[in-house]
């Protein structure tokens, strides 16, 4: 060990010898002595300091370099997710006006049901006047040809009356009165022969009547075929994105539009199914008649879809510029049983189905916080607002006007806090705000 530290001290001296460093002044000069160890010292530590400085300046170029790099990436994930947005945006927009374009059909469909109810119910009563009119104009040509055949015989017995008599009797007056009870019945018969004459012609006229009726009738009926054909177009495009949207949620369709139903069980106007009764009390059911009210049954369907719809909480709560910051799951070891929006402060919050009001105020951590009691087990909440529009025990429609965005409770930003329960249980709100992006 002595003898390594003797040859480090050769070689320090051999390459650093010792130096003297001369200072002088006016009155005398004077010299500082660096020894080889303080020689190889000092120009180790500036040789340390020269590298800890470039390894320094390195680290901060490639931070900043790796920082801007970052930046990009993020600007870059940004403009992505924003085209997404937009397009996500330009798309339900069109999956609304295509909804609205459904409601516009579904409207005139309704219309056409109700314009052909009134059409056919008004044939109907025609051909039944038209056949009374035929039944009776039968029955008086019935009658007045037997008065006829009657008078013929009356008068063949009246001339034999006259052959008897005048071969029993000669007398001139008699036989007169009997030439004026053959003027008589030659004028009655030919009374007789011109009802029937007239009787055949209202009978012909009347038989022309009924060909035009049924000419009419044919017409009609394609007529109505081509309308119940796009009627029922309009109902299958109204009914498959509803059906779809419920299906898509998992929801029990049947069971909670037989529960709407049973809500909305008040009759009449023009969705009422209609029958046609016969003389004897009969009701019966024509092909077409089957087939309106399958249509009926149908746009009823669709009727009781979009209430349902109202009342669950499919529709979207931000109205305005927003961006997604957190989803529905695990966030920092814990759950997030919501759906977090961002926006500027006061941005609109509306409610997402009909419902009402249960709370409206502070709530621990969700801040000034409102929940709306739904039908079917549902309920929605509306965290962190900088202002309550509603109260306890308000009834509010879907798309209302609730709250404005803002950042109350326990919150790093101005953002809206949204869940939806079913039977006190948090799930994904965007399951059924995707489920009615075509529909709503």
């Amino acid at each position: 060990m002595v003898r390594l530290k003797q040859k480090f001290h050769a070689s320090i001296e051999r390459t650093f010898p010792e130096q003297r460093l001369f200072l002088r002044s006016d009155k005398d000069t004077r010299f500082i002595r660096l020894s080889p160890g303080t020689q190889f010292i000092g120009i180790a530590g500036s040789a340390l300091l020269l590298g800890w400085t470039i390894v320094s300046s390195a680290i901060l170029v490639m931070h900043s370099l790796g920082a801007g790099d970052l930046r990009e990436q993020a600007m870059r994930d940004q403009a992505v997710y924003e085209s997404r947005l937009n397009e996500i945006s330009i798309e339900r927009n069109a999956r609304a006006q295509e909804a609205s374009a459904a409601q516009e059909r579904f409207a005139v469909a309704l219309a056409e049901v109700s314009a052909m109810q009134s059409r056919l119910l008004q044939s109907e009563n025609r051909r039944r006047e038209l056949e009374t009119g035929v039944d009776v104009i039968a029955g008086t040509l019935r009658e007045t040809m037997k008065e006829r055949d009657n008078a013929r015989t009356r008068a063949d017995s009246l001339v034999a009356e006259l052959a008897e008599s005048v071969a029993d009797q000669p007398e001139m007056t008699h036989m007169a009165d009997l030439e004026n009870t053959l003027d008589f019945m030659t004028v009655a018969l030919g009374d007789l022969a011109k009802e029937r004459d007239d009787m055949t012609g209202f009978v012909d006229e009347a038989e022309t009547l009924l060909e035009d009726v049924a000419f009419d009738q044919r017409l009609e009926a394609e007529r109505n075929e081509r309308i119940f054909t796009q009627i029922e177009e309009a109902v299958t495009t109204s009914l498959e994105p509803l059906d779809e949207m419920f299906t898509s949620v998992g929801l029990p369709t049947d069971s909670i539009i037989e529960q709407v139903r049973r809500s909305y069980s008040g009759q009449g106007g023009p969705l009422t199914p209609f029958t046609f009764t016969s003389g004897n009390g009969d009701t019966t059911e024509d092909p077409l008649t089957k087939r309106a009210n399958e249509v009926l049954e149908q746009l009823d369907r669709v009727n009781l879809f979009r209430i349902v719809a109202e009342k669950i909480p499919f529709s979207f709560p931000v109205k305005g510029s927003y961006r997604s910051t957190s989803g529905f799951g695990p966030r920092w070891g814990r759950k997030h049983e919501g759906h977090d929006w961002a926006g500027s402060r006061g941005t609109a919050i509306h409610a997402t189905a009909d419902g009402i009001v249960v709370h409206a105020g502070r709530q621990g951590g969700y801040g000034n916080l409102i929940k709306i009691k739904h039908e079917f087990g549902f309920e929605t909440r509306y965290a962190h607002l900088s202002k309550i529009r509603v109260s306890v025990g308000q009834r509010v429609s879907r798309g209302e006007l609730i709250g404005d965005m803002g950042n109350t409770g326990r919150s790093t930003g101005t953002h809206l806090h949204y869940e939806v329960r079913l039977g006190g249980e948090a799930i994904n709100p965007m399951k059924y705000i995707k489920a009615a992006r075509d529909v709503f």
